[in-house]
């Protein structure tokens, strides 16, 4: 599935943020400050992927991230903690690739039931995949896939376990969701994504504070991906 705006969704990683400072208030004020640029840049999406934060301090974080992007189009997505995306009213949770199968959540009307499970029924349920398999199984289930690694990148540099280009290609037409491109995720390489029909990006990197303001990089990626719809 192919949009006609492509969804940007930041991923968040304290540690590569702070520069591996390992204090929780140092990377809790960097983190707010990086929500509040993604809010004006306009990107869709927010994944809080803190796995190892204790459950209060994780609270603590997405409280803080949902509050600067109430009233704003972008929406706070909680790694696998379902628990606290509704606890802080985030906007959904996004599943492991080794998590509970989302059709657990649909088969009990978990997306579209606020009565029965206690969710807006614009809650995002997304899920991360690495095969064209998962993803057709998935894909009925979830709101979007999010599908890598696609490129090698500094913690998963394996050629042999790359999705690459073609991988991506064969999930983006075996589903009906959007399917946003993670891994190695860099300016030079959107133009290939967005040929192989993918319906945007995710990344840590591509958003971190850099000498070009992530509402530069957000219009960057967005004209990339409006040529090639264009040229297609």
């Amino acid at each position: 599935m192919r949009l006609e705006r492509p969804i940007l969704c930041l991923v968040t990683d304290r540690r590569r943020l702070a520069g591996g400072d390992e204090r929780f208030e140092t990377a809790r004020v960097m983190l707010t400050r990086l929500a509040r640029d993604a809010v004006e840049a306009a990107i869709d999406l927010i994944q809080v992927r803190e796995r190892d934060l204790e459950t209060a301090k994780l609270v603590d974080l997405v409280a803080d991230l949902v509050d600067i992007a109430r009233g704003s189009a972008t929406r706070i997505i909680v790694n696998d903690r379902l628990d606290v995306a509704l606890a802080c009213g985030a906007g959904g949770v996004h599943l492991r690739s080794d998590s509970i199968a989302p059709a657990a959540y649909a088969a009990s009307g978990f997306k579209r039931t606020p009565a029965v499970s206690g969710t807006p029924a614009d809650f995002l349920v997304g899920r991360s995949v690495h095969q064209l398999a998962e993803a057709v199984e998935h894909g009925p289930a979830v709101d979007y896939l999010i599908a890598g690694t696609v490129f090698p990148t500094v913690s998963k540099p394996a050629a042999d376990r790359l999705l690459g280009e073609s991988g991506l290609r064969r999930m983006a037409a075996a589903v009906d969701v959007p399917i946003l491109a993670i891994g190695g995720v860099t300016l030079e390489r959107v133009p290939a994504i967005a040929a192989s029909g993918a319906s945007g990006v995710a990344a840590i990197g591509l958003f971190l504070p850099s000498s070009v303001p992530m509402a530069e990089v957000a219009a960057v990626v967005r004209a990339q991906f409006d040529r090639v719809g264009s040229a297609s």
